[in-house]
């Protein structure tokens, strides 16, 4: 099961800036509420309901007030409360001590439902009123009270709602639209260094050292990891520039011992012993050879050569031929055309040939025949009759030091350097089954002047 992709930079700062912004914005409104700016805990209007629910006239017409429990815990909440009831008739009641300036003000505002009593900005702090006419069991009475009492749970949430509504969400919803948009922007601004330096990681390849992130525009608090990536890329050109030479250097110091062996295994009576033996020392000549190859295409990358691959292979064939036919097979070239040119390193590539050729000659199963084709598209075929190769084997057979039998010849890095001096050439090879039932290997070579690079792939 593939784990789930960690969330990017980009949705982890804004998720985060918008729950703060919430946070702080909950903080501050609640900060507000609790100290009363937004949220009023006594209001007038409460005392004015309670006044309503207990007002009520006697037999005689008289106004009085009934003790009900709300009205009792007003009086004790409340200490300084006040109020005077009248109805329209001039009947009232009356509970406190009612501050002078509102003594007879409710006789004067029989033509108005309702108002609110204060003074002006910048006045002295003064107690303020609130008058209004309601419906009560003693009939259409006018109320008039100053001192707040505490709001109902009731009325408390109603007015918290209202506040939801009208202010904290319409305020949340702009202030997350705005950080959803700026930290966008703000976000993708800031990471455009570091995306191109992902981008550049991504065309990193095994085969093209050198490469270095871009420091450039990238943020501080990544600089450090970039300049840790780019400092273990140089030990990795280091320790592969280490490898090779080591490669260069066994390979080179295995031709001397090689060629020496050749020619005493050359000085041995014929025998089918003595040219297995001399089948090896080829295999082994080859291989160093192949290893030496690279690293010249490698140090010299621009020495091209026209190569006419009739020839070569002409040439392949004639040499491998004695070892060909000492192990029971009949090897033959074939050509489509007179020349076929391409342009390259023509030691690498004919060596690359005879690696395909003792490949054949080494798994073909010892008879038949094995055929070297050369087409006018620049394919270079070596086509054998022998069992062939799976095909659950192929995508393996070019692989480094993979073998179809553990106990055949070789190490396994035949097939694997062929591929490597080909695509260094900018071509490819491929498996493919014979007309008879083996093998084909396929080198496909770019013709010379057909567009390709006039210098070898590094």
């Amino acid at each position: 099961m593939t784990p789930p992709a960690p969330p990017t930079l980009k949705r982890r700062l804004i998720r985060q800036l918008v729950l703060l912004q919430v946070a702080i914005q909950l903080v501050v409104i609640g900060a507000l509420v609790a100290s009363g700016h937004l949220v009023n805990f006594s209001s007038p209007e409460n005392t004015i309901e309670i006044l309503q629910e207990a007002v009520a006239r006697d037999a005689g017409g008289t106004l009085s007030m009934r003790p009900t429990q709300r009205l009792i815990a007003l009086r004790k909440t409340v200490p300084h409360l006040w109020f005077s009831i009248r109805d329209h008739q001039g009947r009232q009641v009356v509970e406190g001590q009612i501050p002078p300036e509102f003594a007879r003000i409710g006789d004067t505002l029989d033509a108005v439902r309702q108002a609110r009593l204060g003074w002006n900005a910048g006045d002295p702090p003064r107690q303020a009123a609130r008058m209004r006419w309601v419906d009560s069991a003693a009939g259409d009475v006018q109320i008039l009270t100053g001192p707040d009492s505490p709001v109902t749970w009731r009325n408390l949430g109603l007015a918290l709602l209202l506040l939801v509504v009208e202010l904290v969400l319409p305020i949340m919803a702009i202030t997350v639209t705005a950080t959803l948009l700026a930290t966008h922007f703000v976000v993708k601004r800031t990471l455009t260094g570091l995306n191109a330096a992902a981008a550049r990681a991504g065309q990193i390849d095994a085969d093209q050292r050198g490469v270095r992130l871009p420091l450039s525009d990238v943020p501080g608090e990544v600089a450090t990891l970039v300049g840790a990536f780019n400092d273990a890329l140089q030990r990795l050109d280091d320790g592969h520039a280490r490898h090779e030479r080591f490669l260069a250097d066994a390979a080179h110091e295995l031709r001397t011992p090689l060629a020496i062996l050749n020619t005493r295994l050359e000085n041995l009576p014929d025998s089918a012993e003595k040219h297995r033996l001399l089948a090896d020392a080829a295999r082994l000549s080859v291989l160093a050879g192949q290893l030496l190859d690279l690293q010249r295409m490698k140090g010299h990358a621009g020495r091209l050569q026209r190569i006419d691959l009739v020839e070569m292979a002409r040439d392949v064939v004639a040499e491998m031929a004695p070892l060909a036919l000492a192990a029971g097979y009949e090897i033959s070239l074939e050509a489509q055309a007179a020349s076929v040119e391409t342009e390259g390193d023509r030691d690498a590539l004919a060596r690359a040939l005879t690696n395909l050729v003792q490949n054949a000659i080494d798994h073909a199963g010892g008879h038949g025949s094995v055929v070297v084709r050369v087409d006018a598209a620049g394919h270079v075929d070596v086509i054998d009759d022998g069992p062939g190769i799976p095909q659950a084997q192929r995508a393996d057979v070019f692989k480094p030091f993979y073998r179809a039998h553990a106990t055949g010849p070789g190490a396994g890095l035949g097939l694997s350097l062929v591929r490597e001096i080909v695509r260094q050439h900018g071509g490819d090879v491929s498996l493919h089954d014979g007309p008879q039932g083996g093998a084909l290997f396929r080198m496909r070579l770019p013709l010379a002047g057909a567009g390709r690079p006039t210098s070898l792939h590094p």
